[in-house]
């Protein structure tokens, strides 16, 4: 359980970094509000708050769709959104560009 434990560790803070939620955590530490920032232990247990139930919805929606679906299929889906994603990002950057 240790190894599925660190990889899982490892894969989503590699992840998580430089993204939106970590863009917005810092901005929200940092945020003037009236002449201080925010507290940081309320961004830190919101952000975290927020991660952890996202993180246990997923986990749960997975596991119910993988007892119902075949892995290939997961994983072409996993593949095609990705990349859609990808293509979806780029044509905005050039939109804006």
């Amino acid at each position: 359980m240790l190894p599925l434990f660190l990889r899982t560790f490892g894969l989503v803070f590699l992840a998580e970094m430089g993204d939106k939620t970590q863009l917005s955590t810092l901005a929200l530490s940092s945020c003037p509000g009236g002449g201080a920032s925010h507290p940081r232990l309320a961004v830190f247990l919101g952000s975290a708050s927020a991660l952890c139930a996202t993180s246990a919805i997923a986990a749960l929606c997975g596991g119910w769709i993988a007892a119902r679906v075949n892995p290939r299929w997961i994983s072409a889906a996993s593949g095609a959104l990705f990349i859609a994603f990808g293509i979806a990002a780029l044509r905005g950057a050039f939109r804006a560009g």
